[in-house]
């Protein structure tokens, strides 16, 4: 296979229009999800909630404007071809500098701060954005971006539980940390879930799983049914739309795994709202 080269200013406009994007028009799986809902509701509270969130969501496409006031802290999973060469630049550079065209040119609010305890001082075009990047086989790039907030971000949680847990274990934990969080990360929420792997691994696999569409369901079997399983659960609780009560708390659970030590079986809840902005593009 011959070698591929990418202009560094191409990427940088891939990513300036992800962010800017995913900001504006809501992804197709969350809003059918919502539609939905609406129709499932008993409630007429919660009906109306999600009624002024699909009114939201369409005005904030047609005027394009955010959907929600926090614009999240941009974050992409890069799967990297090993015959792709950037020129003019480097690849963090130029991701960088699409997520601060976004940020700045896109009027989208500016959350991150240069140091997470003393200082604490606004970086002023939402940078740096957080990349993992797997290098993979090919001559592409393949880049699946989220904008995640902090309202839910602040609400997910890690356990690192042993074997002897056993599915039930797993279960509980993820039901706990959900009903934990109540209606702080403005329900309805989507629930990623990561399973295995060690603790960094597990938290990035339940990011990662937050991306994915909720109109799709863990290849295996055991998985999508345990997903299946805790969204059922999830919509017991009765929290509803913006916490107000009803039937949908959920609009999704996805799980995402990874083999582990024989000794271990972490797992990581990563709660979005439910703007649940996400986008991927192949370049």
């Amino acid at each position: 296979m011959d070698v591929r080269r990418i202009d560094a200013e191409q990427i940088t406009s891939v990513v300036r229009k992800m962010f800017m994007d995913m900001n504006y028009y809501i992804g197709e799986d969350i809003l059918s999800a919502l539609k939905k809902a609406k129709e499932n509701e008993k409630s007429q509270t919660a009906k109306d909630v999600l009624s002024q969130l699909i009114e939201n969501h369409h005005i904030a496409s047609e005027e394009e404007i955010p959907i929600c006031q926090d614009t999240g802290m941009a974050v992409l999973f890069v799967e990297y071809g090993d015959h792709v060469v950037v020129e003019n630049g480097s690849f963090n550079e130029a991701v960088q500098e699409g997520v601060r065209q976004a940020y700045v040119d896109g009027y989208l609010r500016k959350s991150v701060v240069d140091d997470p305890v003393f200082d604490r001082i606004n970086t002023k075009d939402n940078t740096p954005a957080i990349i993992y990047t797997e290098i993979v086989s090919g001559d592409k790039i393949h880049i699946l971006g989220g904008c995640k907030g902090f309202g839910s971000e602040n609400m997910s949680a890690i356990k690192m539980l042993t074997p002897s847990a056993g599915p039930e274990g797993v279960r509980n934990f993820i039901l706990d940390t959900v009903k934990y969080a109540g209606p702080n990360p403005c329900p309805p929420i989507v629930v990623g879930v990561g399973i295995g792997g060690t603790f960094e691994k597990a938290a990035m696999l339940a990011k990662k799983a937050t991306l994915r569409p909720i109109d799709t369901s863990n290849p295996d079997k055991r998985y999508a049914e345990l997903e299946d399983d805790l969204l059922t659960e999830i919509n017991k609780t009765g929290f509803g739309p913006a916490g107000l009560g009803g039937v949908c708390t959920a609009l999704g659970v996805n799980i995402e795994t990874y083999p582990t030590h024989i000794a271990g079986m972490p797992v990581a809840v990563n709660i979005c709202c439910h703007a649940a902005r996400h986008k991927e593009t192949v370049i």
